[in-house]
């Protein structure tokens, strides 16, 4: 279990292939609104000149794009960014660009509103068939959360790996693959954030042990009512968080 877009920032600077920097390129300037939907993208003679890259780079570039559903080729006129509602919102990608574009209330909050759709039934999953290993290791990362060290950048990633193993040993595919979307939602909770010994986080083991409680007696309502509680109780931060910004 990683921290991805903690690492991608971390990892910002290293050298990448040139399909990879025209696709993160064209990607950013998509999702920050300077190519804004709707409009069609530089021809190829002046991507080819912006990026120095052959043009078999550059159209694999273009079906990357294509295939999150940001852009799509329309002969005779060119290259459309397409409306948000065609792009991949899960594709990992897509929520770092969002992020390195500036954090959005209404972003943050579309995340929390996916997380309480899923996760809470996650855990009522994780109740009915977690083994004795899974409720061990879940009660190691809740109590890992209790650490007064933690900086809200360490919590953030403590408390992802607790998420994360809920959607392991709910052993469904589908709910890992939820992952980014979590990792979003958590990361930018924290990064928003006063340090948790200050901004009402202290509690953030309890809360997360209730749902280990929870799955430990086997109790699949209780389970998704203890998730149910974390998430709306984080959704909470990010609109105090917001609030807070709006006052200064």
């Amino acid at each position: 279990m990683r921290s991805r877009l903690l690492e991608t920032r971390k990892a910002e600077g290293k050298s990448r292939t040139s399909h990879a920097q025209v696709v993160d390129d064209l990607g950013k300037a998509i999702v920050s609104g300077a190519f804004p939907i709707g409009s069609i993208l530089p021809g190829d003679s002046e991507l080819l000149q912006r990026f120095k890259v052959s043009r078999t780079i550059l159209r694999e570039s273009m079906k990357t794009l294509a295939a999150k559903g940001m852009v799509v080729p329309r002969a005779r006129v060119g290259t459309r960014v397409t409306e948000k509602i065609y792009w991949n919102m899960f594709d990992n990608e897509v929520l770092n660009w969002h992020f390195e574009s500036g954090i959005d209330k209404e972003f943050l909050l579309h995340l929390y509103d996916i997380r309480i759709a899923f996760e809470p039934f996650a855990a009522g999953l994780v109740a009915d068939r977690a083994s004795r290993e899974d409720i061990d290791l879940l009660r190691g990362l809740a109590s890992a959360m209790a650490d007064p060290n933690h900086t809200s950048d360490s919590l953030a990633i403590a408390d992802l790996h607790f998420h994360l193993a809920i959607t392991e040993a709910s052993q469904n595919p589908f709910m890992r693959s939820l992952g980014g979307l979590i990792e979003a939602a958590l990361v930018g909770m924290f990064r928003m954030s006063a340090p948790p010994s200050t901004n009402g986080f202290s509690n953030i083991a309890d809360t997360h042990m209730a749902i280990v409680d929870a799955i430990a007696a086997h109790d699949s309502l209780a389970a998704r009512k203890a998730m149910e509680f974390v998430i709306v109780d984080g959704r909470e931060h990010v609109l105090e968080a917001f609030a807070a910004l709006a006052d200064t």
